[in-house]
């Protein structure tokens, strides 16, 4: 049986099965990113749920794995060379989990990269440009109720990179052409959240972009996708 004691998460969380995956997250659109991923990949994991409400994010024992105290983290026991690492950032863990398996990103070096420059496109514009438009569009509109800037500029930023998404998946099944890799994974949690979350389908003129729309919901459709879109289990 592992030995996860150096990891003071463990104490927070314990492990009732640390031979396999333990996972540090929530139902958010990065949290997401790896239950999904994990689904997709048949890996053995034991999720834990970090209560937001509590701030346990921000808990002595989370920040010991990840010290920016944000979801998701990872311990995996049997990481390189068969000892056990902890790992924080979604993208970070998405591309592991990829090159520990040998799934869900390309082997052709090129077709990699290409891979991994749609990984960043949605960790540096994706993400932090649609968590800032559901923050003033839904979180502090009353803030910003004299002051409309900031909704209307991330929100116009939100539907210029849905743009880019439209122009990149016309004639496509996925991100990366009929393969579905990491890319799909990292990114299409956060269109379903702007949506889910955030309620901005109208505001962001989903009908306007017909091949994300189609994207997603062969992106949800995926059995991987069903299950992962719920770990941790809401309580």
């Amino acid at each position: 049986m592992a030995d996860l004691s150096s990891f003071p998460i463990t104490k927070k969380w314990p492990a009732k099965n640390p031979d396999i995956i333990q996972l540090y997250s929530l139902s958010t659109p990065n949290g997401v990113k790896i239950s999904i991923a994990l689904e997709e990949l048949g890996l053995a994991y034991e999720p834990h749920r970090v209560d937001f409400g509590d701030n346990e994010q921000k808990s002595p024992e989370f920040v010991s794995l990840n010290p920016n105290g944000r979801i998701p983290a990872i311990i995996d026991p049997n990481g390189p060379d068969g000892k056990p690492i902890g790992l924080f950032e979604s993208g970070a863990i998405l591309i592991y989990l990829a090159e520990k398996t040998g799934k869900l990103l390309p082997a052709d070096p090129a077709a990699r990269y290409e891979t991994l420059c749609w990984v960043m496109f949605q960790m540096g514009g994706i993400g932090p440009m649609f968590g800032q438009f559901g923050h003033f569009h839904k979180y502090a509109a009353d803030k910003v109720a004299n002051n409309s800037y900031p909704v209307e500029r991330y929100r116009d930023e939100s539907k210029r990179l849905l743009s880019v998404l439209e122009d990149r998946l016309k004639g496509r099944q996925w991100l990366m052409g009929d393969e579905h890799t990491i890319a799909d994974i990292a990114t299409y949690p956060w269109v379903r959240g702007a949506d889910v979350f955030y309620g901005g389908r109208e505001v962001l003129d989903y009908a306007s972009f017909p091949a994300v729309m189609a994207w997603l919901e062969r992106c949800l459709a995926r059995p991987a996708a069903e299950k992962g879109l719920d770990i941790p289990v809401k309580v």
